[in-house]
């Protein structure tokens, strides 16, 4: 079982930057795929970023490439999104989610998932 807690969400304005952070428990946290996630009210849950296990290949959707910046520290069974020149568009509640084995294809073969946490952009 593996448990997943966000943190680092928060009011900013739109331009502006934020560090969300997604603790992991567990003792295989670099055999899983990490992933972020992003739900925005009235809409459905989006992919924003995904880093392997040994943070060497990374994927962004094409809305946040060039502006997010996904990592890990293995060491501390963390993952972070770095998210710079946001926009209002970018407000949403923002979930870490982990894929134990192969890298997955859809949101669906994500094994487990965080509580979430709030990002709010203001124009």
């Amino acid at each position: 079982q593996v448990q997943l807690v966000e943190s680092g969400g928060g009011l900013v304005q739109a331009g502006g930057s934020l560090r969300l952070s997604c603790a992991a428990s567990g003792r295989t946290f670099s055999s899983h795929v990490m992933g972020w996630f992003r739900q925005a009210p009235g809409k459905e849950r989006e992919f924003v970023a995904a880093i392997s296990g040994s943070g060497g290949v990374r994927y962004y959707a094409d809305s946040v490439k060039g502006r997010f910046t996904i990592s890990r520290d293995n060491a501390k069974n963390t993952v972070y999104l770095q998210m710079n020149s946001l926009k209002p568009e970018d407000t949403a509640v923002y979930y870490c989610a982990a894929r134990f084995g192969g890298w997955p294809t859809n949101i669906n073969e994500y094994n487990y998932w965080g509580q979430g946490t709030q990002v709010t952009v203001s124009s």
